[in-house]
């Protein structure tokens, strides 16, 4: 057998592994569908199978981790995600879903740790983002809450609700808030003079001059109707990202768009396509919505109530839009704050 050429047997075996590597591709892939599905038992069953012959696959390990962790067995999806972390440090889903665990008992400083390791990992990792913003708002209501408690005062139910209002009230969306210029306060009407007589018939008077017509003043709605096309771009943005349609969500972007941590303009796009259309549902909705205006530039800051599958994060937004031709188009989109 000449030097550098395989033997039969030899391209026999890279054959079967590329095989074996397909498949273990698809039978993932299957596995992400069934959980999807809701299908546990089905995707327990594929994902125990497959560990047995790979028990350090760290994908199917956070399969049986997020398996765990809808079927209630809490303490075990906890075991998984600390162990696939301490084996794969540089991943940031496993850190993720500890935060995930940690905030659903409470445990919001473990919860924020948890996720600052995620982004330590990976700074423009969005999930971890949002999940970060609404870690800190919890933060912050038991800081208040104690600081209440010690305080000994009987706070007013306006207080406690404006920092513990983390969601729609019995499920519905609030209306958003105009900021636009309050309109001038109308002056008091001048006292009525008597009217002059009129002069002898005799007497011819000389033509009267019209008064020149008084400019109308700027109509105070100018800056409110600005606010309402923002606003309709911004619930047309988040409507487009429920449905899924790649076309028009991406559309609301306009071509000076910041990308996340500078990253590539089609990379991004590509990036946020995966997120979306793997998805088998996602509902957003857009809450206390405010809206300032100014000139070419608009400013959109929300609370974000995102649902997708089994993943339910409300953080808070903001997006900064500019007018392009009739349009308002989004040019800078950050989470918290």
């Amino acid at each position: 057998m000449k030097q550098g050429l395989l033997s039969p047997r030899a391209l026999l075996g890279l054959a079967l592994a590329g095989l074996l590597s397909l498949a273990h591709a698809n039978d993932q892939g299957e596995i992400g569908q069934l959980l999807r599905e809701g299908r546990l038992a089905e995707a327990q069953t594929r994902v125990d199978r497959l560990l047995a012959a790979k028990p350090r696959d760290p994908q199917l390990r956070l399969y049986k981790g997020v398996i765990q962790r809808e079927t209630g067995r809490t303490n075990e999806a906890l075991a998984t995600f600390t162990k696939l972390s301490e084996d794969h440090p540089e991943l940031p889903e496993p850190y993720n879903n500890l935060a995930v665990i940690h905030a659903a008992q409470g445990q919001y400083d473990k919860a924020r740790v948890a996720l600052e390791k995620a982004l330590r990992t990976h700074p423009s990792y969005a999930t971890a983002h949002d999940n970060l913003a609404d870690v800190y708002a919890r933060l912050a209501s038991q800081a208040y809450s104690k600081a209440l408690q010690l305080d000994g005062a009987a706070p007013s139910p306006a207080q406690l609700a404006l920092i513990r209002d983390l969601g729609p009230v019995n499920g519905s969306a609030r209306p958003a808030t105009v900021v636009a210029a309050a309109p001038a306060t109308p002056a008091a009407p001048a006292p009525s003079v008597a009217k002059p007589a009129p002069p002898p018939p005799a007497a011819v008077s000389a033509p009267v001059k019209p008064a020149a017509p008084v400019p109308a003043a700027s109509s105070p709605a100018a800056p409110a109707d600005g606010a309402r096309e923002v606003e309709q771009a911004v619930r047309a943005w988040a409507q487009a990202w429920s449905d899924r349609d790649m076309n028009r969500y991406l559309a609301a972007y306009d071509a000076r768009f910041e990308t996340p941590g500078r990253q590539d303009r089609s990379a991004w796009e590509q990036d946020r396509r995966a997120r979306i259309v793997g998805k088998s549902r996602i509902t957003v909705q857009l809450l206390d919505l405010q809206v300032t205006v100014q000139g070419q530039r608009a400013v959109a800051k929300f609370r974000q109530d995102y649902k997708a599958d089994t993943l339910a994060v409300l953080s808070r937004k903001t997006l900064e839009l500019t007018r392009t031709g009739n349009r308002w188009l989004i040019v800078k989109e950050s989470s918290g704050g």
